[in-house]
Parts: structure tokens; sequence; C-alpha cells
């Protein structure tokens, strides 16, 4: 996908030329994305932030899940050892 076929980028490009849409999007970030036909799935929320000269800001994303050094190793070392060694097709997916 392009930048020009990315909605959130459009939205962000309006942002830069209207500023009442700005002002509606960080009101409202779900109302706006969904007038604006982006869809929020339920049960996730969008908080919009500004950076400026000054403020910058920082995402922290969600910690990756876990995985010990035997899973590491068995998922490094291919699929058919993994399935072999580990035995964990819950973890691995079906290797057969």
């Amino acid at each position: 996908m392009t930048a020009a076929e990315n909605p959130v980028q459009k939205i962000i490009a309006r942002c830069w030329e209207d500023e009442e849409f700005k002002k509606r999007l960080m009101a409202d970030p779900a109302k706006t994305f969904d007038a604006e036909g982006v869809n929020v799935p339920d049960g996730i929320s969008i908080r919009v932030l500004e950076d400026t000269d000054q403020v910058q800001t920082l995402i922290i994303p969600p910690a990756p899940f876990h995985i010990d050094d035997d899973q590491l190793k068995c998922i490094t070392g291919g699929g058919m050892y993994c399935a072999d060694s580990c035995g964990d097709k819950d973890f691995y997916g079906s290797f057969t």
C-alpha cells in the first residue's frame, strides 16, 4: 500500500492542511476515523498526539511474546527439527 492509498496517511495530511479537522480528530479520534471510512474495531481506542519542535512522542509498542532458549533453538533450527525435538505444535503450528 502506498502512502497515497493509506487512509491514515491521508488523515495525517489533512490535519496539516485543515486545523478544524485536526481539532475534531484530536477530540474524538474514533468518530473522525469512522467519518473518513477507517474502521476502528470494537475494543480498540485511538489516542492522537501531536509532535512539535519542542515535544516529540516515543511510542512503546506492546512487548513481544516470550519464548525460552529451547523454543528459540527450535525456531532457528527449522520446522521439522522443531516439531520433532520440541513437540510443541500448539506453539509452532503443524509441521507434518
